[in-house]
């Protein structure tokens, strides 16, 4: 079986979420989901939604085989455990591509990584970044 591990920080899910994960799942037959722990995400602010929450939501969606919060401070620790034959990073995501596989080659594990793709737009005004549906609710609700 082809495992694929897909991972995010999935705060307010959005249609970008959702084909970054169909997009993940096409790449073999059983898709992982780790979630970023609240204290990990450094590279923007901090998720509103909870993470065990963010889990549930995103366990939820039709793509998603197993969801699971990430290690607390090693992320590639749920990539041991798993053991994938893809890691599929989201189109826009801050990840290095090239330090990953070599982080990933330091430690013995032997898999792709390969960006997903990116949604084509849709009809009429999508928004397809968390950050901007919350710009967009303080603004209106303001």
């Amino acid at each position: 079986m082809r495992r694929v591990v897909a991972q995010g920080t999935f705060d307010i899910l959005h249609p970008g979420h959702v084909h970054y994960l169909e997009d993940a799942a096409s790449m073999g037959e059983e898709l992982h989901v780790i979630v970023a722990r609240t204290e990990n995400v450094t590279h923007k602010p901090d998720p509103v939604i909870p993470g065990p929450q963010r889990v549930e939501m995103v366990e939820a969606l039709d793509p998603v085989d197993h969801a699971r919060l990430g290690h607390p401070s090693d992320i590639f620790v749920p990539i041991e455990e798993l053991e994938p034959a893809v890691i599929a990073l989201g189109h826009d995501q801050h990840h290095d591509a090239e330090s990953i596989r070599e982080a990933l080659s330091d430690r013995g594990l032997d898999c792709e990584v390969v960006r997903a793709s990116e949604r084509e737009p849709h009809e009429g005004a999508e928004i397809l970044s968390t950050g901007d549906i919350i710009d967009k609710i303080v603004d209106e609700r303001s």
